[in-house]
């Protein structure tokens, strides 16, 4: 059994009820609901929050609404945390993370991302966006070298990890937890997959939404 499971926190510092703000007028929550129920490829829907008032939207969509504890909620909790609490009381096979402030994930990625873990077998699965062009880390090139320039289709692109969508084998992620592993990278073998710039960006901040909605057209 594949699920998706959607966070939503209510509490944010950067932006206020940020799951609650509306790209062409629908809730990011909603859209991500919307998202997960077009790309046909789960079993179940969650909206994972600590806040009913997301209930209403699991609701009208038709999807299923789990209630973390209030602690899992603030500012000091983590995604270890919230998605261990998830899949210790609920029955699947891989559970998928799909994020609301990532609403320019189409449908379609939605469904690469979920067959290609599925056909892989993989234990975890986190989604990158493939960056070519010179990078570098504390002022020391990664993907180039100072010795010789290269044409920029030419470098082996860096995989700058998207939080827009991640999957986990629900067996692999709790035991990872209990032998003290981080389950968000060691939950088992690796697998990584590409997903677009569209879709690997996240909403934080008030420039973020205005981004997003400016960008909107482009992934529709």
């Amino acid at each position: 059994m594949n699920i998706a499971m959607i966070p939503a926190r209510m509490g944010s510092q950067r932006l206020k009820k940020k799951n609650l703000r509306t790209i062409n007028g629908i809730p990011l929550i909603k859209w991500a609901i919307q998202r997960c129920k077009s790309a046909n490829c789960f079993d179940q829907i969650w909206v994972n929050s600590e806040d009913p008032a997301f209930r209403q939207f699991a609701d009208v969509e038709g999807v299923s609404f789990y209630q973390r504890p209030q602690k899992l909620g603030d500012n000091d909790a983590t995604s270890e945390q919230y998605i261990a609490n998830f899949l210790e009381n609920t029955a699947c096979t891989r559970v998928f993370q799909v994020h609301s402030i990532a609403p320019l994930l189409s449908a379609s990625e939605i469904a690469d991302f979920v067959n290609a873990m599925v056909e892989r077998d993989s234990d975890c699965q986190l989604g990158y966006e493939p960056i070519q062009i010179e990078c570098a880390f504390e002022n020391q090139p990664i993907n180039f070298t100072f010795e010789k320039k290269q044409n920029s289709q030419d470098l082996n692109p860096i995989q700058r990890i998207s939080w827009s969508i991640t999957g986990w084998k629900r067996d692999a992620y709790l035991a990872a937890i209990g032998t003290g592993l981080n389950a968000t990278y060691q939950a088992g073998q690796r697998a990584f997959y590409p997903v677009s710039s569209l879709a690997s960006h996240v909403i934080k901040t008030e420039k973020d939404l205005q981004i997003a909605q400016a960008l909107l057209s482009l992934a529709t």
